[in-house]
């Protein structure tokens, strides 16, 4: 056996076995070249960058769920509590970012513009129909010219 342990040695470099950890785990736990002060410092700004992320995290939640509420609230749809519970942990009423204002404003100018039947026929009432209908008689006589078939 120590003709094994000898040439384990030698195979390493000489170096002897690996010490054993200090019983201190906190000693253990510290990162090398760092002080305890250090190390809490670090640890804290780690904790403060991690609620700042949460923060924004929620507040983004905050804001889809407030679009989809004004969506919700234009397309007559049943509202769901999970966005309600939303808005209350970002802190209560969340402003509408501008850009997903003008989307929902966007559509709510499309949808009056498309008011069904009666809309269309108002603007049909528009057309002029006997320029129209002389504007496809001349195509289709130059059609009829280009054409030897017709």
């Amino acid at each position: 056996a120590a003709f094994f342990t000898a040439a384990l040695r030698n195979l390493r470099g000489g170096e002897e076995e690996p010490r054993a950890a200090p019983k201190d785990g906190k000693a253990a736990a510290l990162p090398h070249g760092m002080s305890r002060e250090e190390f809490e410092e670090y640890q804290r700004q780690l904790l403060e960058e991690k609620i700042e992320r949460d923060k924004a995290f929620a507040h983004k939640k905050a804001e889809r769920a407030t679009v989809r509420m004004h969506l919700r609230d234009k397309y007559h749809l049943a509202q769901d509590e999970r966005d309600d519970a939303q808005l209350h942990v970002a802190g209560g009423a969340v402003e509408l970012p501008q850009e997903l204002a003008a989307m929902v404003s966007g559509e709510e100018e499309e949808e009056e513009e498309e008011q069904g039947a009666f809309a269309f026929l108002a603007k049909l009432r528009d057309v002029d129909l006997p320029a129209l209908r002389g504007r496809a008689m001349g195509t289709v006589d130059e059609v009829k010219e280009k054409c030897s078939l017709m």
